[in-house]
């Protein structure tokens, strides 16, 4: 029958075939050379009918969860794809003897993730999640990334709902946490506010019990709190250690006597940068080793962005957002330089039975800050009640509507939920 495995196949064996084969695909369009391919599947999709296909690309193995082929000497037959991805993770992730930073929250996540491994890749050979792959799937692929070269692993956690973190942690098994803020986001997941400081706390939790280490903010009353009795290593901008000089538009801080210019935008990115710096000095990266990186460091991806198309300029955050982060924006734009300042703002999703009343909060505060050019884009900011703002069901109406070619020299601030693809504006001023 060849080199083919029962559904009892055990996690060892497929680790031996991975030491030989270590790259995993989960994409049946994109498969390398002497990779293992795992067909996974969910609602829409079902890549068991794809491993031959997988085969033929160049892939070593294909591991299904349903006996198609059972001739195929390279296709390795299991009860369910995607608990083997995670099993083989967590089974790879102990064979390692190396540090493992775990970060979650409900903002800023991506960014501070970015920041830490700038940092600490001027002195370690580290791996971190790529974009925002921090879920059940993208976690055990950042784990099986990690080669025997690697230093230091940085695993960022995602979730909307509880007891997703204190599964992601059972895969990763962290030595090392941070989690950058408890905020009003996935409120309909996870239950209102309680729950998404419950949620978060997972990680806290985990690291309690193993007896790991947590960097914490202790500006913020809630991380002091849920970080009592672990080993801890704080930070925070009321001190003499980190300060912050200016946000206006780009983050300028000093720590040490050191004076950074970051081209993050917001002050709402200290927090960020002030943990990068905090896990830095812990792992006795040099201090202008630590400047360099956050000064070098570019945000992408439409997240925390400064732009410049034609006469305007373009504060462009409209990754994702929600109730906490939209908030710090707005708050952040009304102290920031800037003529002719503009707003356009999406929807913000998962909500839940809160929704209107968080869209309707928004536009209070759009009110109090006295804006007096707003676009509001979409069914939730569409059924409000506002003030000297233009309210539009959906992006085309939007679109319709907006006229681009008569804005010049203005300042404009973008964000939204990713849903919205807010992005499409930069077209529209192009």
């Amino acid at each position: 029958m060849g080199f083919f495995y029962t559904m009892l196949m055990e996690i060892q064996e497929l680790y031996q075939l991975f030491q030989t084969n270590p790259i995993i695909d989960t994409d049946s369009r994109a498969i390398r050379e002497k990779s293992i391919f795992f067909a996974l599947k969910g609602e829409n999709f079902n890549a068991n009918i794809f491993a031959e296909d997988a085969l033929k690309k160049g892939a070593s193995f294909a591991v299904v969860d349903e006996d198609l082929n059972p001739s195929n000497p390279n296709i390795i037959l299991v009860d369910d794809v995607l608990e083997t991805l995670q099993k083989l993770a967590n089974y790879h992730r102990n064979q390692l003897n190396i540090p493992i930073i775990s970060l979650t929250g409900s903002n800023g996540k991506t960014t501070t993730k970015e920041l830490i491994n700038a940092v600490l890749s001027t002195k370690f050979n580290t791996i971190a999640t790529k974009g925002n792959l921090n879920n059940h799937i993208g976690v055990p692929l950042t784990l099986l990334s990690i080669t025997k070269d690697t230093e230091i692993a940085i695993v960022e956690m995602g979730a909307n709902h509880q007891k997703e973190i204190e599964f992601l942690c059972s895969i990763a098994e962290p030595n090392y946490g941070y989690i950058t803020n408890f905020g009003k986001a996935h409120l309909e997941g996870f239950g209102g506010i309680e729950g998404v400081i419950k949620g978060k706390s997972e990680l806290y939790d985990f690291l309690r019990k193993t007896n790991g280490l947590v960097f914490a903010n202790f500006d913020d009353d809630i991380q002091f709190e849920k970080s009592l009795g672990i080993k801890t290593v704080s930070f925070d901008i009321k001190s003499d250690f980190i300060e912050l000089l200016e946000a206006n538009p780009f983050v300028k801080i000093r720590f040490n006597d050191i004076e950074i210019k970051s081209n993050l935008i917001g002050n709402y990115n200290v927090n960020n940068i002030a943990a990068a710096i905090t896990i830095g000095m812990f792992f006795k990266v040099p201090e202008h080793d630590i400047k360099s990186a956050i000064e070098n460091y570019i945000p992408s991806n439409n997240r925390s962005q400064l732009m410049k198309i034609g006469t305007n300029t373009i504060f462009m955050d409209a990754y994702n957002a929600n109730p906490s982060s939209m908030k710090v924006a707005l708050e952040n734009f009304y102290q920031v330089d800037g003529n002719s300042k503009i707003i356009v703002l999406g929807d913000m999703f998962e909500l839940g039975e809160t929704s209107l009343t968080e869209h309707q909060a928004i536009a209070d505060l759009i009110a109090d800050l006295n804006f007096k050019q707003v676009y509001l884009v979409g069914n939730h900011f569409s059924s409000i009640k506002t003030k000297n703002s233009s309210q539009y069901t959906d992006f085309e109406q939007f679109k319709n509507k907006f006229d681009a070619g008569s804005i010049q020299n203005a300042t404009i601030l973008i964000k939204g939920s990713r849903g919205m693809a807010l992005e499409r504006v930069l077209d529209l001023l192009k």
